[in-house]
């Protein structure tokens, strides 16, 4: 009886951590069994030097998931580009994916110079498309035969446009 009790009462701890050289296969080893596509050498070189823009996601210690973003700029405009947001199927629905988002929302809040943050996502990917338009974001474009090795291969853009932040004149700095 007793045992039930501390079970009930316990609580999983969802925590986000850097991606090291130390880790970096742990991620690599997620992506192969999380995404449909590969990712080449240059891509974790990136990731190791992206700092908050890449996080594992540890769900009682255990890494489960991991986001990973990147800057592009267009026509004069800073976009976030979320390369990679996922979790092992097991540990869906439990939040993580939300905290991971929401690490990258917050990020782009505190910088306060970005106009968009964007996507792609298989176009048969409708736990996805959902999960994302639960914090704003919308299909923006399809882009047809997106993806070179798997089907189907047409993506989906989804965009979140942010506010600027940084629009105050001098006089009301």
């Amino acid at each position: 009886m007793v045992l039930a009790i501390r079970l009930s009462c316990y609580r999983a701890t969802i925590e986000l951590g850097d991606v090291t050289p130390h880790n970096l296969q742990q991620l690599k080893r997620l992506n192969q069994v999380v995404f449909p596509v590969s990712y080449n050498d240059k891509f974790y070189k990136d990731i190791l030097e992206a700092g908050e823009l890449a996080k594992l996601a540890y769900y009682n210690d255990i890494v489960v998931g991991a986001v990973c973003c990147r800057i592009d700029v267009l026509d004069g405009s800073r976009r976030l580009y979320i390369m990679t947001l996922g979790c092992l199927a097991p540990y869906r629905k439990r939040g993580i994916g939300a905290k991971m988002l929401e690490h990258v929302l917050n990020y782009v809040e505190k910088d306060g110079d970005f106009h968009s943050i964007f996507l792609h996502v298989q176009v048969n990917n409708q736990s996805a498309i959902d999960f994302y338009k639960k914090f704003g974001f919308e299909i923006v474009e399809t882009k047809e035969q997106y993806y070179k090795r798997i089907e189907p291969a047409d993506a989906h853009v989804l965009m979140k446009l942010l506010r600027p932040q940084n629009n105050l004149s001098e006089s009301e700095k």
